[in-house]
C-alpha cells in the first residue's frame, strides 16, 4: 500500500491519501481522541501522538497536529497507523455511525434561500475546499448573515478568513442578494 501526502493551506494539517475510499459519503471530523471513539481509523491516527483534530472525506485523511510538534517526528507514525488499519481489514466506521450532509437543518420563512446557499456551498464550494483537505458546511442564516462550520484543514487555517470573506461570501452575495455577510462558527 502506497500512502501519498499533501500539503494543505493550513501549516498544522496535512492531508493523507491511501489510494482508495476512507468513507462512502460524506464526512467524519474527529476535533479530539474522545470524539473518535465511532472510528477505528481515528483511534489509531490519534494514538500516533502529536495529533489534535482527524478529518475523513471521500478519498482522504486530514490531520491535524499539536503545535509544539513537527511533521518529520509524526508523519511517520500516521503513514503507520493508516496502512495498519488498511491492512486489518476493519471498517473505518464503525457499523452505527450514520453520515450526515454536513448542512444544518433549517426551519422557518428563509427555506427558499437557505435551500439556494446549501445548494451552491454543494456545487462550488465543498468540492474546492475537498481538494484542500477539508469541508464548509452551512450552520445557520439570519437576518442576511451565513453562519458556517469549517472542518480539517479549513479549521484554524491563516487564509479561512479571505476564503471566507473573498471567496465565499462573494460567491453568496453574487447569486444571492439577501445574502450581506459570511461568518465562521466554532464546532
Amino acid at each position: 500500500m502506497f500512502i501519498q501526502t499533501e500539503s494543505t493551506p493550513n501549516p498544522a494539517t496535512l492531508k493523507f491519501l491511501p489510494g482508495q475510499n476512507v468513507l462512502e459519503v460524506g464526512t467524519a471530523d474527529f476535533p479530539s481522541l474522545e470524539a473518535a471513539e465511532s472510528s477505528p481509523l481515528a483511534k489509531r491516527v490519534f494514538a500516533a501522538g502529536g495529533v489534535t483534530g482527524v478529518f475523513f472525506g471521500i478519498d482522504f485523511v486530514t490531520v491535524t497536529k499539536a503545535d509544539d510538534v513537527e511533521w518529520d517526528h509524526i508523519k511517520p507514525g500516521i503513514l503507520g497507523a493508516i496502512m495498519e488499519h488498511y491492512q486489518s481489514g476493519q471498517s473505518v466506521m464503525a457499523e452505527d455511525h450514520k453520515p450526515a450532509s454536513g448542512h444544518a437543518e433549517h426551519t422557518g420563512e428563509d427555506g427558499e434561500i437557505v435551500g439556494q446557499i446549501k445548494e451552491l456551498l454543494d456545487t462550488r464550494v465543498r468540492p474546492a475546499v475537498a481538494q484542500d483537505g477539508g469541508d464548509i458546511t452551512f450552520h445557520g442564516f439570519e437576518r442576511g448573515i451565513v453562519y458556517l462550520h469549517m472542518q480539517g484543514a479549513c479549521a484554524g487555517c491563516p487564509s479561512s478568513t479571505l476564503t471566507l470573506k473573498m471567496g465565499i461570501e462573494n460567491l453568496l452575495r453574487h447569486y444571492i442578494p439577501e445574502v450581506v455577510e459570511v461568518r465562521p462558527v466554532a464546532a
